[in-house]
């Protein structure tokens, strides 16, 4: 196993929906260049079919930047997708960082969906994207309130489809680092050396730092994380920390 750990910063996208944070498209850039400076691997510029801000601060950050990759967020449907493409149109490295829910609660109550219907839009969304860019990461989101098992379903499946890397959010902040540790070993002995598996932890619990170790002792190779922890709610795992 590949002992290097990749830093994907989303302080422009998550960090952004922190109370007081919002950024015009000219701080996200000035905070690009400092990310640029630290030295992170991937900077998520932003969620390109929530506004046309968005759109045009991942248009100009992907275009300015090649030894860094720049992501944009797009739900696994074909206008965020294509939205998210338009963005990263002239990018220098990009990757398109597309999701959908997978936990039991949010496909009954949010999507209205089955698992297998989920399932199917997934591996839709990672084969939309790969038309665009080579670099694709798959979110399952509320992956910790859902069974190892589907998970490890989800993650072969995108995979398959030309996913590169797999992202396993801890998206209420509900989990332990134990338990996470298990779920993350289970994705990656699914995936094998086939794609990076990453973590994205939320700190609701006080434990963002604590579960994003743990899944890197367990094979996780990227770690999402923001300046300050900032981030949606409590916030995420804190970067310098």
């Amino acid at each position: 196993m590949n002992d290097r750990v990749f830093i994907f910063d989303t302080t422009l996208r998550d960090g952004e929906q922190s109370c007081g944070c919002s950024m015009t498209v000219e701080e996200k850039l000035l905070m690009a260049r400092k990310l640029v400076e630290l030295g992170v691997d991937v900077m998520e510029a932003g969620f390109p079919m929530a506004s046309e801000g968005d759109t045009e601060a991942v248009r100009m950050i992907s275009n300015e930047f090649s030894g860094v990759s720049v992501a944009a967020l797009a739900r696994c449907n074909p206008k965020d997708i294509e939205q998210a493409a338009r963005a990263l149109d002239k990018a220098k490295n990009p990757r398109i960082h597309t999701f959908i829910a997978t936990s039991p609660i949010h496909l009954k109550h949010k999507l209205r969906k089955t698992e297998d219907e989920a399932l199917e839009a997934a591996v839709a969304g990672v084969k939309l994207a790969r038309k665009y860019v080579t670099n694709v990461e798959f979110s399952a989101e509320d992956a910790t309130r859902t069974s190892p098992d589907s998970l490890a379903r989800f993650a072969k499946a995108v995979v398959d489809a030309g996913a590169s890397v797999v992202n396993i959010p801890d998206t209420v902040g509900y989990t332990l680092p134990q338990e996470f540790a298990a779920m993350i070993a289970k994705v990656v002995a699914a995936v094998g050396d086939r794609a990076l598996v990453s973590v994205h932890c939320h700190n609701d619990l006080g434990l963002a730092v604590a579960n994003s170790l743990a899944g890197v002792q367990a094979g996780a190779r990227q770690v999402e994380c923001t300046i300050n922890g900032i981030g949606e709610r409590a916030g995420n795992c804190s970067l310098e920390e």
